[in-house]
């Protein structure tokens, strides 16, 4: 029951990392180390799921260098992404723990020993 009551003040110490970290990989580098220190739930949990996203866009951009086929799902995957990227932006500014659609569930699955 202690962590329920917690989970407010998680929620309002960590939201300020947790929108820098879907702000470009510089922002997800700050957030990772500004949340180094504090360790705080709210703030790990989308640092996962902005590192997701940012590899899932990695793996486009590799996609998406081979011709034709590659640059199809290269350019529709792109607008995959930035739906999922805002999903996650919204979440964090709303202080939500909501996984990002499609693939915020894998993150975590993933990412787990982050």
């Amino acid at each position: 029951m202690d962590s329920i009551e917690n989970k407010p003040v998680a929620v309002n110490e960590g939201k300020n990392i947790a929108i820098i970290a879907y702000f470009t990989i510089i922002g997800l580098i700050i957030a990772f180390v500004m949340n180094n220190e504090k360790k705080n739930t709210f703030a790990n949990y989308h640092i996962k799921q902005s590192l997701g996203l940012a590899l899932t866009g990695f793996a486009l951009g590799m996609i998406g260098m081979i011709p034709i086929l590659g640059w199809i799902v290269s350019f529709f995957g792109i607008f995959i992404i930035l739906f999922m990227w805002i999903m996650g932006l919204m979440n964090a500014i709303n202080g939500n723990e909501k996984p990002v659609p499609l693939l915020g569930e894998k993150y975590l699955e993933w990412l787990k020993n982050l």
